[in-house]
């Protein structure tokens, strides 16, 4: 049990930084497209959410307005979320 609490207690924290980290790294792109500058891939946005930062990615997108008009960041990203919800409830249902 200890050391189930210290998986879910890493996780956690794991998840909140790389969600911060997604929310960044779209506002970053955002001003680089804006000014110019080097473009973080298209393939490192979709890896951050695959990886577990697609919340924060997402909440970057609507709040930065960026990437919104691209149809498979509008409906590629709500669709990793919802594989990783379902994955979620699955390890919570088999521990």
């Amino acid at each position: 049990m200890v050391i189930l609490n210290f998986i879910i207690k890493v996780g956690l924290w794991y998840l909140l930084i790389i969600n911060i980290f997604g929310v960044l790294i779209c506002g970053w792109d955002k001003i680089a497209a804006q000014k110019g500058w080097w473009r973080v891939p298209e393939k490192t946005l979709f890896s951050i959410c695959a990886v577990g930062g697609s919340l924060g990615f997402y909440l970057g997108m609507h709040s930065f307005r960026h990437k919104t008009k691209h149809k498979y960041f509008l409906y590629g990203v709500p669709g990793i979320i919802l594989i990783q919800f379902i994955l979620i409830w699955i390890l919570i249902k088999i521990f």
